[in-house]
């Protein structure tokens, strides 16, 4: 499904950047996450805000965070861009 994908996006658009895509699978179970909206270069407070709510909750960060992307960076303005960021956690005891 992935190379039929790749092959479609090559021939619909050369010049997309298509090598730079990659398929990655997690398995971290509970996770706390935000849904931030606005540019890539505000995020940082947005994670502040995400560190402090699991600070005040009986979790702990368990792993690197990552990124899912709602938006198209080339058809959204950058304060509409809608991310979800997400951690990992565990349960403290």
């Amino acid at each position: 499904m992935i190379e039929d994908a790749t092959a479609t996006a090559r021939r619909k658009k050369p010049q997309a950047p298509v090598d730079r895509v990659r398929r990655e699978l997690f398995h971290e179970g509970l996770c706390g996450q935000v849904m931030h909206t606005g540019p890539y270069s505000s995020e940082p407070d947005t994670i502040d805000r995400l560190h402090s709510f699991l600070g005040g909750t009986a979790h702990t960060i368990a792993g690197r965070h990552h990124e899912i992307y709602l938006s198209n960076p080339n058809r959204t303005a950058p304060e509409k861009m809608k991310t979800i960021i997400r951690y990992p956690v565990t349960p403290t005891t």
